[in-house]
């Protein structure tokens, strides 16, 4: 995956502006390894977006310039950077035009090559739905739901437990283990502090020590960067909510997409023209206090904040201080830009099945994980008929 930016790098500027290549970690551990090297805090440190962990990516970032001479490369086993020149802001994501993507999906039946073909150049022509997928849903706990909702509901007791012991859909396995013990030992914070690794942890750990019921100040010790991205996952799992919601009612033969939390409705290729044209341009708002809807949309937007034990005053984290749900609009439909079937051939790694090496090109936000998903044949059969 490589994303394509729409700035300029000049001779000077006041933020170093880097291509950055990483290989099967996260853009968060990039910046912990830019960070030593470089030498700055991790503020000082922007992506514009996250990627994911299993990929090879490359990606831009902006380095606030120290006072220090600017280091022109870096090199580890896994990341390259490369200082391209110079801006006058850091990056944000308005920056990125697009993300170009080269995959190769492995271990398919001789018999379904031609099937995932023909349903690449099906999407490829055609489009899918925009949902966010399951990169988004890290955050997600198996026991307390999504703590994003758990903080517009005030819970802040519930908050910190799926920070510091419930198990979330994206935790490393060192993590895991400390939770493991915070929950066997939940508000024994000195003995929970002692076995803390330093960090952010240990200081709202320390918190809760001497304040050991004050759990809405203890959230507010909490990384706000964590905080915003709990709050956005829950944002991202309504408005997948929502758009699902419209598609049941706009697309008559369809299938479902499967996720812990529940399922969303997929349509079922090829699309007649006139389901295209109602899909095509539009865009649903992500789901906040102020969001404006209309018929279809609006329907949605009542019946799933209904679902969630919601009211539309309740999507506004109050109580939390540096942390916020984002504005705006995302299409509902997304069709990617140039794809391109570059090669099929045997899988020299699952003998007596295909490899096809696919290409093409999502705007920022769009998933490729998703579009992979859909190339597979369960897909295809038909669910219903309105």
């Amino acid at each position: 995956m490589e994303e394509r930016l729409s700035v300029q790098p000049k001779d000077r500027g006041p933020y170093a502006l880097y291509r950055v290549e990483k290989r099967n970690i996260t853009t968060l551990e990039s910046v912990q390894i830019l960070r030593r090297v470089l030498k700055v805090k991790p503020s000082a440190i922007v992506f514009p977006a996250l990627k994911d962990k299993v990929a090879v990516a490359i990606q831009h970032c902006t380095v606030k310039t120290p006072t220090t001479p600017v280091t022109k490369e870096v090199k580890t086993a896994s990341i390259s950077a490369k200082l391209l020149g110079y801006v006058e802001r850091p990056l944000s994501p308005r920056d990125l035009l697009e993300n170009r993507f080269t995959v190769t999906v492995r271990k398919i039946a001789r018999e379904e090559a031609e099937f995932v073909r023909e349903r690449f150049e099906l999407i490829g022509e055609q489009g899918f739905p925009n949902y966010f997928d399951w990169q988004r849903f890290g955050s997600w706990s198996r026991n307390l739901g999504f703590p994003g909702k758990l903080l517009l509901l005030g819970d802040w007791e519930g908050v910190l437990r799926a920070y510091m012991a419930e198990p979330l859909l994206g935790d490393p396995p060192a993590v895991l283990r400390l939770k493991r013990l915070a929950r066997e030992n939940w508000r024994n914070w000195p003995l929970l502090k002692e076995h803390a690794p330093k960090g952010n942890f240990r200081s709202v750990l320390t918190f809760l020590c001497d304040h050991s019921e004050d759990f809405k100040r203890a959230v507010n010790l909490i990384t706000p960067r964590l905080l915003s991205l709990w709050l956005s996952a829950y944002q991202s799992f309504l408005w997948n909510c929502l758009a699902s919601f419209v598609l049941e009612r706009l697309v008559s033969e369809k299938t479902r997409l499967k996720y812990p939390f529940g399922e969303l409705v997929a349509p079922r290729w090829p699309l007649p023209s006139e389901v295209l044209a109602n899909l095509e341009g539009l865009e649903i708002p992500l789901p906040s206090a102020k969001a404006k809807t209309e018929g279809v949309v609006a329907e949605a937007f009542s019946l799933v904040l209904a679902e969630e034990g919601l009211r539309p005053e309740s999507l506004k984290a109050r109580g939390v201080k540096r942390a916020f749900l984002p504005k705006g609009k995302r299409a509902l439909w997304v069709t990617p830009k140039e794809p391109k079937i570059l090669g099929e051939e045997e899988d020299e790694l699952f003998p007596g099945h295909i490899k096809i090496t696919f290409a093409f090109s999502l705007p920022p936000g769009s998933y490729a994980t998703l579009l992979l998903r859909l190339l597979e044949k369960e897909f295809g059969k038909e669910e219903s008929k309105a």
